[in-house]
């Protein structure tokens, strides 16, 4: 948890108890409340399971490359909650987070309905974004889309990553169900942009934009014959995604400061190479991105096999999540991380065992600390988790002090 010196964050962190609430009474009444968003402020609006957070850092250094200005909201954080809110030049600081929660914490006091956790920092966020006098924002969701917070506001352009299954007791059983969720962000007559999915999902993303009328771009084709700074043949498809959002946003990009912008582009967490590439940190957290993980490894290590130091949080796939890595691990670390969601590392070998796939070394670990300190200058992959590698970030760059642990 934050520590004292920051006693505003450390109350938003307490409105994490108040769980995770689809909605959007509460925000819309936020947004009024303090005449929000400004006026004139563009949005492009990604909704998705996979690839959210590259394909908003693509956008968002595509834009900064051709001189539009634009805040990025996107969530969880890795190490710090400032990670959160941040333009081209800087995240909010400390003392922006505490004068904007103050004013918020003010707001809401007497208000029988508390705002969760995820509306108060969404409208941080654009309260930041305005008062920095950014023209555009890219906005990634919590949660599905329909009733996430974020799709309180209407944007210029939306944008549907992949979609596969997480958050089931939220969004629904099937890939339908969840797609319906997620294509719940398009809005009559605005423009979205979507790309490789299921054929289940995919027909329920037509079919929204043709009932509300809204043009839809399919990106069929990944983004080749460009270096990228994320690792992975996924990456392609969601540099696509991002170029086409950003073209159909109206913001043209020469093809020289376009191959400068992706090559540059980077997002901690996925496949990050630490440690002369010892480590290798990805948070993927369901079975989809684990297996684009396992791809990625094998593209990028062909032959080989890892251990992994693995954590995960109760409430996702961890079957699924284990079965897809199992092409590539030989051998389990079990670990946990500083949160009440993680699993313990008996029910993470239970699953294992359970799966009958292989019989492999499994250790298991008390800490995140010790399982890295007994990795010593062997090759271990980090995975299972954005909140394991949050940690494991803070550890691995010797600023545990600063690490803030989150529910969401």
């Amino acid at each position: 948890m934050p520590t004292m010196s920051h006693p505003e964050l450390d109350w938003l962190y307490t409105t994490q108890m108040f769980g995770i609430k689809l909605g959007l009474d509460n925000v819309t009444k936020l947004l009024h409340a303090l005449d929000l968003p400004g006026q004139g402020m563009k949005f492009i609006h990604v909704a998705g399971t996979n690839g959210k957070g590259s394909t908003c850092a693509f956008m968002h250094a595509m834009m900064q490359t051709a001189g539009v200005s634009a805040g990025l909201f996107t969530s969880p954080h890795l190490v710090r909650f400032n990670e959160r809110i941040r333009d081209h030049e800087r995240e909010i600081s400390d003392a922006e987070i505490e004068t904007g929660l103050a004013r918020l914490r003010v707001l809401v006091a007497d208000w029988e309905t508390h705002p969760t956790f995820f509306e108060l920092t969404f409208v941080l966020a654009l309260d930041w974004f305005q008062q920095r006098g950014l023209p555009w924002a890219i906005l990634e969701t919590g949660m599905g889309g329909r009733l996430d917070a974020t799709n309180a506001i209407t944007p210029e352009i939306s944008v549907i990553t992949r979609i596969g299954f997480d958050h089931m007791e939220q969004l629904g059983d099937t890939l339908a169900k969840i797609a319906a969720e997620k294509a719940g962000i398009i809005k009559p007559g605005v423009t979205v942009v979507t790309g490789l999915q299921d054929p289940l999902a995919l027909n329920v993303i037509i079919a929204t934009a043709k009932q509300k009328k809204s043009y839809l771009s399919i990106v069929d084709e990944p983004l080749m014959d460009v270096e990228l700074g994320l690792e992975g043949p996924h990456q392609a498809w969601n540099a696509a995604l991002a170029l086409e959002a950003v073209r159909e946003a109206g913001i043209k990009l020469p093809a020289v400061q376009l191959e400068l912008a992706l090559k540059a582009v980077q997002w901690r967490g996925r496949f990050q190479s630490l440690r002369d590439g010892r480590l290798i940190l990805d948070g993927a957290h369901n079975p989809e991105a684990a297996f684009v993980l396992a791809a990625t490894y094998e593209t990028r290590f062909p032959g080989e096999s890892v251990e992994i130091i693995f954590a995960a949080a109760k409430d996702k796939d961890v079957a699924g999540v284990m079965s897809a890595l199992s092409p590539i691990v030989k051998a389990w670390h079990f670990t946990t991380f500083q949160s009440p969601r993680a699993m313990p590392t008996a029910q993470l070998r239970e699953i294992w065992d359970s799966l009958d796939i292989a019989i492999l070394p499994i250790t298991e670990y008390p800490d995140l600390s010790e399982a890295i300190s007994a990795a010593g200058a062997s090759k271990r992959l980090i995975a299972g988790s954005l909140y394991l590698v949050g940690e494991a970030l803070a550890l691995l760059e010797d600023t545990p002090a600063d690490f803030q642990s989150s529910l969401q």
